[in-house]
C-alpha cells in the first residue's frame, strides 16, 4: 500500500484512462476483500464448528491471526494497484487524511462489499449447511451480552489502530520500504484480539456486512458499520495532528 497507489491513477491521465484505472483498482479491491473475508471467516466458521487442522482445534487466537496474516500478502499483492484498502474504514480514513480522492470512496465501498459477499458465499459452499445454520458464515455478533454501544466502541478502536497504522506506514516516505505490509497485518490481528471478547472483532464494515447479508442475520449491524467508520476518521484526524512532526533532535 502506498500513497502512489491511492492517488497515482488520478493524475496526469485522460478521463478515459482514469476510469479504466479506477475500474482495475475496484477489481483489485474485490479480490483483496474476498481474500481477507474468505480466510478470516473460514477460520471463524471452522472454530465454531469445532473443525481442526493437524489435530489442533481453531480458537479465537487463530481467528485473529488469520485476518492479520492474510492481510500481509494482500497488501503486497494489490497495494500498487488499488492501495489495498479492503476495508471501507481504511478508504474513508485515507480520504479524510487527504491521501485518497473523495470521489472514489463510494466505488471502493461497493467493490469491498461485493468481495465480502462473494467470500461468504464461498465459505457456505466449502463448509456446508452447518456453516450457514450454526456459524452464520462467520458473521460477527456481540459476545457475552455486550450491548450496541460497547460494540461500537471496540469496533471503532479496532479501526483506529488499523487505519492509523495504514496512514502512518503506507503513505509516509520516511517509513522504510517493506514495513507497511507487516505492520498493517499485525495491527489488524492485534485489533481483532482486542475486540474479540466484545464484538467478535470485525473492525471492517464489509467484513461484517458480507456474511450478514448472505446469512440473513443482522445483529446490531449499524454499530458494526458505524464503529469502524468513526474509528477510521478519528485515526485520520490524529495523523493530521502528528504525522508531519519530526523527532526531537539533540542538535543545538
Amino acid at each position: 500500500m502506498s500513497s502512489g497507489a491511492t492517488q497515482g491513477f488520478t493524475r496526469g491521465k485522460t478521463r478515459s484512462s482514469r476510469i479504466d484505472n479506477l475500474l482495475l483498482a475496484c477489481v483489485a479491491e474485490v479480490i483483496g476483500t474476498f481474500m481477507l473475508v474468505l480466510v478470516g471467516t473460514a477460520v471463524a466458521t471452522a472454530a465454531t464448528l469445532g473443525k481442526n487442522t493437524a489435530g489442533s482445534a481453531y480458537d479465537s487466537f487463530a481467528v485473529a491471526m488469520s485476518f492479520g496474516l492474510i492481510l500481509i500478502p494482500i497488501v503486497g499483492a494489490i497495494g500498487q494497484i488499488s492501495g489495498a484498502h479492503v476495508n471501507p474504514a481504511v478508504t474513508l480514513g485515507l480520504a479524510t487524511a487527504g491521501k485518497f480522492p473523495w470521489r472514489f470512496v463510494a466505488p471502493y465501498w461497493v467493490a469491498q462489499l461485493a468481495g465480502a459477499v462473494i467470500a461468504a458465499l464461498v465459505v457456505w459452499i466449502a463448509y456446508g449447511h452447518g456453516a450457514f445454520a450454526d456459524s452464520h458464515l462467520g458473521a460477527p455478533s456481540p459476545v457475552h451480552g455486550a450491548d450496541g454501544m460497547q460494540v461500537l466502541l471496540v469496533e471503532a478502536l479496532i479501526a483506529f489502530i488499523l487505519v492509523f497504522t495504514v496512514i502512518s506506514t503506507a503513505t509516509d516516505p520516511r517509513v522504510p520500504a517493506g514495513t507497511a505490509a507487516v505492520a498493517i497485518g499485525f495491527s489488524l490481528a492485534a485489533g481483532v484480539l482486542l475486540g474479540g471478547p466484545v464484538s467478535g472483532g470485525a473492525g471492517n464494515p464489509a467484513r461484517a456486512l458480507g456474511p450478514m447479508i448472505v446469512a440473513g442475520t443482522f445483529p446490531v449491524w449499524f454499530f458494526y458499520t458505524a464503529g469502524p467508520l468513526v474509528g477510521g476518521v478519528l485515526a485520520a484526524l490524529a495523523y493530521r495532528v502528528v504525522g508531519g512532526a519530526q523527532p526531537p533532535s539533540d542538535a543545538v
